[in-house]
Parts: structure tokens; C-alpha cells; sequence
């Protein structure tokens, strides 16, 4: 994912405007530096080998860091030799089994809260 707009600094989406025309746009946009309000567990999932220009792994990894350093719920799965979309069977399949375990974790009814 783009968790970290700065590192794109000269336009991202429909915005067009550079980082240093818009540094609060870019700031209020970036996940990462957010970080601290992020109470919510979130599953992070990003191909190893990701091709997209603008969601480099290294910002999932430091998104990861930064909520776990926080204390933050949070799990990140890098899924390998996958791009922006993932196609291999068995990272599908590890994706899916992720997913569940992640929902049973937190939005099963019945389970306390506590031992999440």
C-alpha cells in the first residue's frame, strides 16, 4: 500500500499539487503518519515483488513497524514473487487462510475481547 504519500511527492491519484505546494494534503493522506491513531487490528497484505510504482513493500513493512511500535493490533503478510495482483494458487490460499484466522481473532461473536 502508499502508507507514506511523502514518498510520492509530486502527485498521487487525482491529486495533483507536489508535497511541498501541500504538505498537510499529503500528511492527512498517509496512513503512516497517522500511525498513532490507529486503534482498529488491520491485516496488512502486499506482494513481495509489487510492481506498482507508488506501493513499494518497504512502506508496508515500515507501516507494520511504526503500529507495532505503537501497540497497535496489527499482522503484515508479505506474499512472495506476487505483484500488485496476486495470482499464484497457493499465496491465494495462504491469503484466504490469513483472512479467516484474522476474522476469527477479532470479529467472532462470543469471543472476549480480552484475549484478543
Amino acid at each position: 500500500g502508499a502508507y507514506n504519500r511523502t514518498l510520492t511527492p509530486f502527485g498521487f491519484q487525482s491529486e495533483q499539487r507536489n508535497y511541498w505546494e501541500v504538505p498537510d494534503v499529503y500528511n492527512t493522506m498517509s496512513p503512516f503518519m497517522n500511525a498513532s491513531k490507529m486503534k482498529t487490528p488491520l491485516l496488512l497484505v502486499h506482494g513481495e515483488a509489487d510492481n506498482n510504482p507508488g506501493t513499494f513493500t518497504l512502506q508496508t513493512e515500515r507501516y507494520f513497524q511504526a503500529l507495532k511500535g505503537l501497540g497497535a493490533p496489527a499482522r503484515m503478510v508479505i506474499l512472495p514473487k506476487e505483484s500488485h495482483g496476486y495470482v499464484a494458487k497457493e499465496n491465494i490460499f495462504h491469503l484466504l487462510w490469513e483472512q479467516d484466522q484474522f476474522l476469527e481473532k477479532y470479529l467472532k461473536p462470543g469471543k472476549d475481547a480480552a484475549a484478543r
